[in-house]
């Protein structure tokens, strides 16, 4: 269903004939198309590392590394082959270079292909959407020299994708985007979820080594107590993002100026909603911005840092270099 006026049919159209993309399916060649646009992303980490093993590239452990620090007076202990002779021979003291040491810091996916995933009401489902960030988020890791891992999962099952580096992690992370985005829901029947997100996180604290950078690409529909604990948990030793991707009429229901009534249902109640209400607009309006700032809050509330993603809208229209 696409609800809007000749603009927005216009706006698809131009994103379907730039990414080869239909919104519904997923192929491989949409999710390549995202190899040029990384300059869309900054994943600069905005934190410093919490752990000693791992950091946000450059690690604030001073050694012998890859990127210069400073240059200080030559003190006992320290290597002499570092030792600056040009600011040496100028000043008559000894004087010694110092590096910070680069160290490893692995980039790690959680996607969500629950069923509330595959919702979509303008441009693409929110899972399509999702896919297209994920590739985006791991073209640009790549161009960064990051190992790039990820966890998929869907209602059925989980699929673990283990870091791997440069082109490879971003091939096999499209690959299985693929795969399981067809396999979430068979025959487009929506079924009671039996693997959770919390089920999800669980397992991420797992894979996620500390000083590890997580996104976590999700609608958040079923962010339960558990999921707070485990989101709790893996924010002490990791830096976590949050794309909370929506569509609009999670927000707010169309307008419509005759008597329409549409039949919503999550799989297991249906109720009918009068789209000529005003009364019925704006108590939706209300309880859904409540449960969105709910969602906020709590995830914030563990330093969770929260981009908000529209599925009704082109990637490269939201996110700004």
């Amino acid at each position: 269903m696409v609800w809007g006026n000749h603009q927005d049919r216009r706006k698809i159209t131009n994103w379907q004939d730039a990414t080869g993309a239909n919104g519904v399916q997923l192929t491989q060649k949409e999710l390549l198309y995202y190899r040029s646009k990384t300059f869309l992303l900054d994943l600069s980490p905005s934190i410093r590392s919490k752990s000693t093993l791992f950091g946000n590239y450059i690690g604030f452990t001073k050694g012998r590394g890859m990127e210069f620090d400073e240059v200080r007076h030559y003190q006992p202990g320290d290597d002499v082959r570092a030792i600056d002779w040009r600011v040496t021979a100028r000043t008559g003291k000894t004087h010694t270079k110092l590096f910070r040491e680069e160290k490893e810091r692995p980039l790690v996916l959680l996607c969500d292909l629950s069923p509330s995933m595959y919702f979509g009401s303008q441009l693409a489902l929110k899972s399509v959407q999702m896919a297209h960030l994920a590739a985006l988020i791991a073209w640009k890791a790549k161009d960064r020299g990051d190992k790039i891992g990820a966890l998929l999962f869907n209602q059925h099952t989980h699929h673990e994708l283990k870091p791997q580096s440069r082109q490879r992690g971003v091939l096999s992370l499209i690959h299985h985007l693929e795969i399981m985005h067809a396999n979430a829901i068979p025959n487009g029947e929506v079924t009671v979820s039996q693997v959770r997100l919390e089920d999800a996180l669980h397992r991420m604290r797992r894979i996620a080594k500390p000083g590890s950078d997580i996104f976590l690409l999700s609608d958040f529909r079923d962010l339960s107590e558990n999921a707070i604990k485990h989101i709790s948990w893996i924010s002490r030793h990791c830096q976590l993002t949050a794309y909370i991707i929506t569509d609009p009429m999670e927000h707010q229901l169309p307008a419509s100026n005759s008597a329409t009534q549409l039949n919503a249902t999550d799989g297991q109640q249906t109720v009918r909603i009068d789209l000529h209400s005003k009364k019925q607009h704006q108590e939706y309006a209300s309880r859904a911005a409540l449960h969105w700032q709910q969602v906020l809050h709590r995830l914030k509330k563990y330093q969770v840092r929260c981009i908000p993603i529209s599925a009704a809208e082109p990637l490269d229209k939201q996110l700004n270099p």
